[in-house]
This record gives structure tokens, C-alpha cells and sequence, in this order.
């Protein structure tokens, strides 16, 4: 780059370099870095490092960053660990795992490592370089006081398989107790999220959380598919200015929403639950949040929306979890083989026609059955009906007939910006078909369209719409909770 009067790039002030490679990526700083010594020392500003998103860990089959990336990884945290404010760390996922969801080994969408020994000495590699990388980032984090946002997202179920978890027993608790250093030395701390980071939080963790920290702190996020109670009503307590708040819904306990109910608390504004059918065995549901609980807790929390994700939850215990006075916005059905019935969509219809903005109706099975079956209304097409803050609609694994889809546009027209459909899921009717002129799909796409006022066209590929469940969940109420 050459300037006026022959001034090259290099007689810029540094303010201004600093300036400039604002605009960069991580990655491309950390290349940019490797020009000169003057570019160097630029790059590593600290105010261009305030923000950090990290992806670690995998490894297996070739997914994620391996411990060929250890050092890279060291020598960022080196470098900007003990100033960096708002912190990212996702783990990359393995191949070759269970999802968390599936309890029946029968019907695994990946092999388990133990069929095979390669497999199962490249898991063992991927946990050592997990455990090894986030020790590193702990340990550079550790005595940060500026620190204001950590977002942890692991889902790992290397750490779930036998045998593994117990071989980096030490590794583990050297984690824990740095995680707990990073909570009782952060100052001004106002996001904390962690989701199924499995070995990472403790249930006496949230205890070290430092006086100055949990009165700015805004927003906590504590998911887990296995272990109990990960925050205490003691702990809740403290919390007084909590806006937005992600839970396991069997962590929701009557005792907790009474806390959160109290007119001495900043009003919350935002509550993610998580319901994990694959759990219920170990985490009941008895004692959790009732009726009387939700209706305290809305007269002190008039703008309260909710957004529950259910997955692998047949029907009875959506019916008994789904009050009527809970305020909720978004929910996500997910499953491989449990039917949400027609009725349950008529509950949810009927009891949420103010407040429901976002239903996703997904399973991952063969079967595709018929809702409307034995039913002079379509349950989607009456819950578009009534909901008429329905916003996005998502659908697959379930029969929605091709005149229903049309209902479903015209119903909500412009105002339901999102439609998703799998190309599987549409059907047509034979009996309409015989009246019907030219390519019934090319009809489809063409009335559906028109209702909403925008071209639409259904999904061709159903992977596109089966995202992994926890880490949509994960994102999603990230989105939620700052869209207050």
C-alpha cells in the first residue's frame, strides 16, 4: 500500500493500524501478525482482543481442531487470556458418537468406539486434547477481573463413554477447581453460560461466584444431561438482577420460582428450559415449578417469555409440564421416535395463542404419521389459527397435506417469516390430485408462495432441518436471552 508523497504503510500511526485491523477476523490477525515486527506489536493491542471465540477439542475422524492446535491455542491465551472481556468456547465435535438423546445403543446414528479399537484409541485422544485445551484456557482466564461474558458449549460424549472420564479423573478436577478460581476472581461478570460441559461444573461451583459478580450478572445459563440441582436457592438468592435465565426444566423447582417470584428481585425477563426425556429417570420432575408457582412469578415478571425444548418427551409429560399460565414463546418439540399427538398441539394451541411465536415440530424416524387423521381440522392448521403472533414454524417427520400447507399460509401470510417443511413430510391428496392440472408440486410451491407473500419452496434436505437438538438449544437461547 503506498500513500501520498511516497509515505508508505509503516510511517501510519499505530492508533490507525490498530484502527484498521479492527476489521479483521481473528484468524487473519493472527496471520497478519507473522509480517513484521511493526504489525506485531499492533495486532496484539488488547483492544482488539476483547471478544475471543474458541473452537477446541475433537479430533476424531478428522472433526474439530486436533493437539496438532495445543500450542496455537497457547500461545492466544498467552497472550490475551488475562485481559480478554467477553470469552466463547465451544468444543468441536467427535465423530463417532451417541447422540445424547439416544438411549437405545440398538439404534445409534454412529458406532460406538468400543466396536473398534482404532475408534476407540482415537476417542481416547480426543478426550486427552479436550482435557488438555481446556485446561489451558482456564488456566490463562484464571485470575482475569474484567472478564464480563463466558459462553462454555461442550455436549461431549467422549467424557460419557465408560472407562474414559475415569483416566482423566486428575485432569478434571484441576478443571473444576480453576473454573471456580475464574468465578471467584471476576469482578464484573454478566453473562454465564454453560451447557453440557460434562466434568466442567460442579453443583458446589456457582458457591465461588464472587460477590461483585453475582450482582452485575445478568444473564445464567447451567444445562446438564445427568447431574442434579446445579444452582441452590441460596445461590438463586444472590442473583437478585438476573434478566434471563437457562435451566433443565427439573431444576425449575417450586422452591426456585418462588425465589424468582420475590417483588425484591430485578423482574426476569427471559427463561430457557430444557426437558430431556432421556433424563427423566434420574431427574423427576416432582417438586418442579406449579401452577400457583408460574402465576406468582408472572405478577412480578409481567413480560416473561419462556422457551422450553423438549426432546425425546412423549406426550403425557408435555401435558402435565405445559400449564396454562406459563408465558411461553418458542417451543421445540424433538424426537427420533416419540409422537407428540393431536392432542397436545390442541392444548398448546389453545393455551398459548397469545404468546407463541416460534413451534418447531421435528422426529427422526421413517414413520410419518398423520395428525389429521379422524379430524375435521388439521391440529397445525388450527395452531396457526389460533397463534397469531406465530412467527416460525418448522416441521418434519410428520404428514402435513399439501391443501393444509396452503391453510397454513394464507392463515398467517407475511407474518410467518420462517415456514420450513421437508420435501418428505409434504403429501398430496389423491382425491385432489384427479382435479388438479400441471406438476402438483410446482402448484404447491406456487399457492404457498402467494399466501406468503415471498417465494417458499420446501426443504429439500431433511439434515438441514434435523440440527443436533442441544446445540440449536444452545444457540437459540443465546439469541433469546439478548433479544429482550
Amino acid at each position: 500500500m503506498a500513500l501520498c508523497g511516497g509515505v508508505g504503510a509503516m510511517a501510519l500511526p499505530s492508533e490507525l493500524i490498530v484502527h484498521i485491523f479492527s476489521f479483521l477476523s481473528d484468524r487473519d490477525k493472527l496471520r497478519a501478525s507473522a509480517v513484521c515486527s511493526r504489525w506485531r506489536e499492533c495486532l496484539f493491542y488488547p483492544a482488539l482482543w476483547t471478544e475471543l471465540k474458541l473452537r477446541i477439542g475433537g479430533g476424531c475422524n478428522g472433526g474439530g481442531s486436533s493437539s496438532e492446535e495445543t500450542p496455537k491455542l497457547e500461545f492466544l491465551m498467552r497472550k490475551f487470556g488475562s485481559f480478554v472481556r467477553e470469552l466463547q468456547l465451544e468444543l468441536a465435535p467427535v465423530g463417532g458418537y451417541l447422540s445424547p438423546l439416544n438411549s437405545d445403543p440398538s439404534s445409534a446414528r454412529m458406532d460406538q468406539p468400543d466396536s473398534d479399537p482404532q475408534l476407540s484409541e482415537r476417542w481416547r485422544d480426543a478426550m486427552a486434547t479436550y482435557l488438555d485445551q481446556v485446561l489451558c484456557v482456564f488456566s490463562s482466564i484464571r485470575n482475569n477481573r474484567n472478564l464480563r461474558k463466558l459462553s462454555l458449549y461442550g455436549d461431549t460424549c467422549v467424557l460419557q463413554q465408560e472407562g474414559l472420564l475415569d483416566r482423566g479423573d486428575k485432569k478434571i478436577n484441576e478443571i473444576q477447581q480453576l473454573f471456580m478460581e475464574v468465578l471467584s476472581n471476576g469482578r464484573q461478570l454478566r453473562w454465564l453460560s454453560c451447557s453440557f460441559m460434562l466434568g466442567l461444573v460442579t453443583p458446589c461451583s456457582l458457591a465461588c461466584l464472587s460477590n461483585p459478580s453475582a450482582e452485575t450478572l445478568q444473564h445464567l445459563s447451567l444445562l446438564d444431561h445427568q447431574l442434579g440441582p446445579l444452582i441452590s436457592p441460596s445461590e438463586l438468592d444472590r442473583l437478585s438482577n438476573l434478566h434471563s435465565l437457562a435451566l433443565d426444566f427439573a431444576d425449575l423447582t417450586s422452591e426456585l420460582c418462588g425465589l424468582l417470584a420475590s417483588p425484591l428481585r430485578t423482574p426476569l425477563h427471559r427463561l430457557s428450559l430444557l426437558l430431556n426425556g432421556a433424563a427423566l429417570e434420574f431427574k423427576p420432575l416432582e417438586g418442579t415449578a406449579t401452577e400457583d408457582d408460574w402465576k406468582a412469578l408472572i405478577r412480578v415478571s409481567a413480560n416473561l417469555r419462556v422457551y422450553i425444548v423438549a426432546l425425546e418427551v412423549n406426550s403425557s409429560v408435555l401435558l402435565r409440564v405445559l400449564k396454562p399460565s406459563l408465558p411461553l414463546e418458542r417451543l421445540h418439540l424433538d424426537s427420533y421416535s416419540t409422537l407428540v399427538t393431536d392432542g397436545t398441539l390442541e392444548l398448546i394451541s389453545q393455551q398459548y395463542n397469545k404468546t407463541l411465536t416460534h413451534f418447531l415440530l421435528l422426529r427422526d424416524d421413517p414413520d410419518f404419521p398423520d395428525l389429521s387423521i379422524n379430524r375435521n381440522e388439521d391440529p397445525l392448521v388450527l395452531l396457526s389459527w389460533r397463534c397469531t403472533k406465530l412467527a416460525v414454524l418448522v416441521i418434519h417427520g410428520y404428514t402435513v397435506w399439501s391443501h393444509n400447507l396452503v391453510a397454513i399460509s394464507r392463515l398467517r401470510g407475511s407474518s410467518l417469516r420462517v415456514l420450513t417443511v421437508s420435501e418428505e413430510s409434504v403429501d398430496f391428496d389423491p382425491d385432489q390430485l384427479v382435479c388438479m392440472e400441471g406438476d402438483p408440486v410446482h402448484n404447491l410451491v406456487k399457492e404457498v408462495s402467494l399466501g406468503l407473500g415471498r417465494v417458499w419452496h420446501p426443504c429439500l434436505d431433511s439434515s438441514l432441518v434435523l440440527s443436533e437438538p442441544t446445540q440449536h438449544f444452545h444457540r437459540e437461547l443465546h439469541a433469546f436471552s439478548v433479544s429482550m
